[in-house]
């Protein structure tokens, strides 16, 4: 095998077993959501809390409340149906970086309420930061 292909897969191998790309991705959902004045400082924070929570046990502070949730469900719901399409769902959960593309999601032909809005990101959080 090619030598440069050969470390190139074993750099991919490595970035998949870690799932660097996945918390890279989370670290700059919460740094677009909190743009603090001192990025490096925000982000150094995070991964200390986050080793903190992984020897302790404690759950990692997500940084959607449900008072978040709440507002992104009623922006795309703009005519106040109380739904929203799977489509609107989807792109939501990707760009909360909870969804990825290669990811199967059944589209049963349903609206979205608030509630399965609001327990599948919590879910995804929970599950996502918990591998970290």
């Amino acid at each position: 095998m090619d030598p440069v292909l050969d470390r190139e897969l074993q750099a991919k191998l490595y970035l998949e077993k870690h799932r660097i790309m996945e918390l890279l991705s989370q670290l700059t959902s919460f740094l677009l959501f909190a743009r603090p004045k001192k990025p490096r400082d925000y982000l150094i924070s995070l991964l200390e809390r986050l080793k903190v929570a992984k020897l302790t046990g404690v759950a990692f502070p997500y940084f959607m409340d449900n008072s978040n949730i709440v507002s992104m469900f009623e922006m795309m719901d703009n005519a106040g149906k109380g739904t929203i399409s799977f489509v609107q769902y989807k792109e939501a959960l990707k760009n909360l970086g909870l969804y990825t593309e290669d990811e199967v999601l059944g589209d049963d032909g349903h609206a979205i309420t608030l509630d399965k809005f609001r327990d599948e990101v919590n879910k995804r959080m929970k599950e996502m930061w918990s591998v970290f």
